[in-house]
């Protein structure tokens, strides 16, 4: 149950839910006046009404726009009478979606997942106003672009909300970076180290004498980034961008399926063998975390010991390259040369698994 400042009881909006977004609806919605809700928050009129004109103003944002009619729908049921039945119906379906969300922890999850995906440099939030879903994309050195994550429009409507994204690009397509209060959150979450979240910390030791390691959070630049801008003997990109999109197409997969149940998953029994599971019956372009499991095993054993030892040190576990040369034993400077025939063994992988183009996102 939300409370005013001064002890008052509001409504039963989500406790994330910042006040001003309450004060807004609140008049916007059921008609309260300024006043009242300045009584009731024991605070001056002139600060609910800053408030209301700010996210009057934010209403020019389509994800915010959406996020509060989504929330007014559900809280406030007299300001959705106009809408059509088809409306509706659709609108009380995301209603229950992001409850169910919320309850399981989703959100954090996935919010989590999505701003350390903004704080690598390039890294853009994109979303069109006929897709179900926004994705993220990073610029490539020589004009090339990659996806690297896919996240349900309801997360991004909630990010945009809560002031963690702000859209820097206007027009049919938008475009959203992370903000000041999207990087201290998420630094604030990684140096929590809560249990349970399938970030705070990764998957099982890599072999018997490793201690588990933390993914690392908010890095501005991936190993495949930093090797992707490095050239070549002729002067070609180290790492060409079909290359970079495998790994990130990788990592997306292990970090989907850290969301799930089993987040402590022990990868390395699908690097040395059997691991003793069954992989039939599932199904390899589902969206959920149990999808995105199936597809990690299934690359790491076409990939096999050492080209997957490294593509999992380096795409999921974010590894810088010479602290992996280190652990596996191999000389100087060799890993890249590795890394790069595992990438492309792993390209060969997907495109025989789900076609040159990648999956559909819409």
């Amino acid at each position: 149950m939300r409370r005013a400042p001064s002890g008052k009881k509001l409504t039963s909006l989500p406790d994330w839910l910042p006040i001003d977004v309450h004060h807004y609806l609140a008049h916007t919605a059921s008609g309260k006046s300024i006043r009242s809700l300045a009584r009731g928050a024991g605070c001056h009129a002139s600060t609910v009404l800053r408030q209301i004109r700010k996210y009057e103003a934010r209403r020019e944002d389509p994800l915010v726009d959406e996020a509060l009619q989504r929330i007014g729908h559900r809280h406030y049921p007299t300001s959705s009478q106009r809408l059509s039945i088809q409306e509706k119906q659709s609108m009380t379906k995301q209603v229950r979606i992001v409850a169910k969300n919320c309850e399981t922890g989703r959100f954090t999850q996935e919010a989590m997942r999505v701003l350390r995906r903004l704080c690598e440099t390039g890294s853009r939030l994109v979303v069109a106003p006929d897709l179900d879903n926004a994705i993220v994309l990073r610029s490539l050195p020589g004009g090339e672009t990659t996806r690297t994550a896919v996240l349900d429009r309801d997360i991004a409507q909630t990010l945009a909300l809560r002031e963690w994204i702000h859209c820097d690009q206007d027009g049919r397509v938008r475009q959203y970076g992370i903000t000041q209060a999207g990087r201290s959150w998420l630094q604030e979450q990684d140096e929590s180290n809560v249990s349970g979240l399938g970030f705070a910390e990764a998957a099982t030791p890599f072999d018997n004498v490793d201690p588990v390691r933390p993914l690392r959070g908010a890095i501005a630049e991936s190993p495949l980034a930093v090797l992707a801008r490095r050239k070549d003997k002729t002067g070609a990109p180290f790492l060409s961008g079909d290359l970079v999109a495998a790994g990130e197409q990788l990592r997306e997969d292990f970090e989907l399926s850290q969301l799930g149940p089993r987040v402590t998953q022990d990868w390395d029994r699908f690097l040395t063998g059997h691991d003793g599971t069954s992989q039939r019956g599932t199904n390899l372009a589902g969206t959920g975390p149990m999808a995105a499991r199936a597809r990690v095993q299934s690359a790491l054993r076409d990939l096999g010991p050492g080209l997957g030892d490294v593509v999992l040190r380096c795409c999921c576990y974010l590894e810088g390259m010479e602290a992996a040369e280190k652990r596996m034993g191999w000389s100087a400077r060799s890993g890249k040369i590795v890394l790069r025939i595992a990438l492309q063994r792993l390209r060969t992988h997907y495109d025989d698994m789900v076609g040159p183009h990648g999956p559909l996102i819409g």
